[in-house]
């Protein structure tokens, strides 16, 4: 990837959002050539010379203090993932590193046995690409639509933006998506050399014009903690929530754990599906998954 023209598009389109009265600015005039803040307004209230900030609205983020980056963040009015996002870009305009043989991540069979002993709870391993590396039987049995690709490692991006039954799986598909590609996004600037990730997007960009115009938009987010709502083909709907933690021992890998509110549907349809494994295959295609179990329960419309 390009870091100059990553940095550029992302600073624009962040300062495009900032209008001068929320910036504390007056406005004058309604006749604005661009939307947002002006580049010398920007410089104004990050304390730098417009030169400067059109240089690093170029892209040239090589050398730039820390101080000037911060100020930057507090004048475009970043919020946490973007300011990270910001000094991810900074760093990654210096020197190169030296090229090394990209190291395939795997899980650790210690890993592998914490996910084993979650029996009731969807877990799983995953890397900043989005790919399943590991998973508990329930997280598989949870994620039985992305497994019924023979193509590994299961990628949730492929899965999501090349598949049409993603539409299905997902409740609100826009939000996934959105979540999905501002998280590959925030990856991208943290591992701006990952050859895999650039071919990765590569390949969605060709392939879809949504996952196109999502990336455009520069939207970067983390994905420590949220919600999940899906309609899986043997239970139905379920509305989870997640946490991600990284697994210090293995740099770049996450455990993602799936909960239910005890006492809900959700928690209801976890044990259905928990009972259902214990007596089935998870490694039976997805179509006789649906074959074989009860009907679900009916699918609602969950947009919001």
């Amino acid at each position: 990837m390009d870091n100059r023209k990553e940095a550029s598009e992302f600073l624009a389109s962040r300062r495009a959002r900032v209008s001068p009265e929320h910036a504390g600015l007056p406005a004058y005039g309604g006749n604005r050539r661009v939307p947002g803040l002006r580049r010398e307004e920007v410089a104004l209230l990050a304390g730098v010379s417009i030169d400067y900030y059109i240089r690093l609205e170029r892209g040239n983020l090589g050398g730039v203090s820390d101080s000037v980056l911060d100020a930057v963040a507090r004048a475009l009015q970043l919020d946490e993932p973007e300011r990270a996002h910001l000094f991810d870009l900074a760093r990654a305009a210096g020197p190169a590193p030296r090229p090394r043989r990209p190291m395939q991540q795997q899980v650790r069979p210690t890993v592998q046995r914490i996910l084993d002993s979650m029996s009731d709870a969807p877990a799983y391993v995953r890397n900043g690409r989005r790919d399943i590396l590991g998973a508990n039987r329930l997280g598989h049995a949870l994620y039985s639509e992305l497994y019924a690709d023979p193509v590994r490692p299961v990628n949730v991006a492929r899965f999501v933006f090349l598949n049409p039954r993603a539409r299905d799986f997902f409740l609100d598909w826009e939000r996934a998506a959105g979540d999905l590609v501002a998280n590959l996004r925030t990856e991208a600037g943290r591992n701006p050399y990952d050859r895999a990730l650039t071919d990765l997007v590569g390949e969605l960009s060709v392939h879809s014009g949504e996952f196109r115009a999502l990336w455009a938009s520069h939207n970067v987010r983390f994905h420590q903690t949220g919600l999940k709502d899906i309609h899986h083909p043997v239970v139905g709907d379920l509305h989870l929530a997640f946490e991600a933690m990284d697994l210090p021992a293995d740099t770049g890998l996450s455990l993602i754990v799936y909960s239910a509110e005890p006492g809900s549907a959700s928690a209801d349809a976890l044990k259905m599906l928990e009972s259902w494994t214990a007596t089935n295959s998870v490694d039976i295609p997805v179509s006789a998954v649906a074959a074989q179990a009860p009907a679900p329960a009916p699918h609602r419309d969950n947009s919001r």
